[in-house]
């Protein structure tokens, strides 16, 4: 749709008739639609969005530092069918690319029993529930801090 511009009959100091400047489109081309004056969302907020929007099933958050080297936290969720894990887990791959979190790798997306994402500081694990039991990762990785204190 093309832009109405009001025409001025203003005239400058000279006699000369003024020109108006072309208006501007109001959308900053620099900040993302719906994001401006937003703070950048951390890492967490982002993942926990993202299986929240698929409904990702029995979504756990655990703080494995001190645990293992290889990752602060560990988030462990379920999908009713191989197809549901296979979105959730390219759900949580682009929600944490648009953050600006690029995912160190995916594995699993083949089969879709198991998809783990490496966000760096943070796996994310989407199962199938009959693996998930199977498995058996909570009760690996779900240090409380009673368990912590006796094991130091």
């Amino acid at each position: 749709m093309p832009i109405k511009r009001k025409i001025s009959n203003r005239k400058t100091e000279d006699g000369k008739k003024a020109v108006a400047a072309p208006k501007t489109s109001r959308k900053s081309k620099t900040a993302a639609p719906g994001k401006a004056g937003k703070a950048n969302p951390s890492l967490k907020t982002v993942v926990i969005d993202a299986l929240a929007d698929m409904k990702a099933l029995d979504v756990k958050f655990l703080d494995v530092r001190g645990l293992t080297d290889i990752a602060d936290f560990m988030v462990i969720a379920s999908g009713t069918s191989d197809r549901h894990v296979r979105s959730v887990a390219q759900r949580v791959v682009e929600k944490a690319k648009e953050a600006g979190f690029r995912p160190h790798g995916v594995e699993g997306q083949q089969d879709a029993d198991w998809v783990l994402i490496d966000l760096n500081e943070m796996i994310v694990h989407v199962m199938l529930p009959r693996v998930r039991e199977f498995y058996g990762l909570e009760k690996l990785w779900d240090m409380t801090a009673m368990k912590r204190a006796a094991r130091a």
